[in-house]
């Protein structure tokens, strides 16, 4: 089947849904060509010049709809669990009961056609995936080859963290190990420390979180 035949490729998308809370790009829409702008490989870079950009949006946005009503909540909408209430804005990803998912409005078998994939690989690659979610772009190959080789540049693990995890008794559930090993890891964090420091939280998207991420595959 579609699902079985692209597992890999979905459970990618879903675990890189972490870092879609601190993307920009463009406005979900149904994808009929794909969105290249830039060559740099850079991927900080690309996004300092559209953060800018995007921002101006929202603000000019925001003051012209301030006071739009998008919805009406209902007692039922409570005890259904939320359903069909709008409250938060996102870009990066809409479910459709119907369509199935989409991302930066893309559905997984237009990804599959157009995100780089590794050499005699058919799956295209998380880091496109990861590019596509921060900025709304299509990557092309050489982009993606940078991510790669950033976050196994950077793929080592703290030493107190191995040795927590290979001391984890065998009948621990898997999730339940990630999720500590993640946990522990708020020592090497580099957000952590900036906030400590008392960044302004304009400034928060410039401090790293490829470093979280780069650990991921080898816990």
């Amino acid at each position: 089947t579609f699902f079985k035949k692209n597992l890999q490729f979905i459970c990618v998308m879903q675990s890189l849904k972490i870092i879609q809370r601190y993307s920009v790009g463009a406005v979900l829409r149904p994808a009929i060509s794909y969105r290249r702008f830039s060559d740099t490989t850079d991927l900080k870079a690309r996004l300092a010049e559209l953060i800018p950009v995007k921002k101006a949006e929202v603000a000019k946005f925001k003051s012209a709809h301030e006071n739009t009503v998008i919805g009406q909540i209902t007692i039922g909408s409570i005890y259904k669990g939320m359903r069909s209430m709008k409250g938060l804005v996102t870009e990066t990803s809409l479910l459709d009961p119907e369509e199935g998912i989409r991302f930066r409005g893309y559905s997984i078998p237009e990804l599959q056609k157009l995100l780089p994939c590794a050499d005699g690989g058919e799956t295209p690659l998380p880091e496109g995936i990861f590019w596509l979610l921060m900025t709304g772009e299509i990557p092309n190959k050489d982009q993606v080859n940078a991510i790669s080789k950033e976050w196994a540049s950077r793929s080592d693990l703290p030493a107190h963290v191995v040795h927590m995890v290979s001391h984890f008794p065998s009948h621990l559930h898997p999730m339940s190990q990630f999720s500590s090993a993640i946990s522990a890891m708020q020592s090497e964090s580099h957000f952590a420390k900036a906030y400590a420091d008392g960044v302004n939280k304009v400034k928060y998207w410039e401090v790293s979180c490829t470093l979280l991420i780069s650990h991921l595959s080898i816990v």
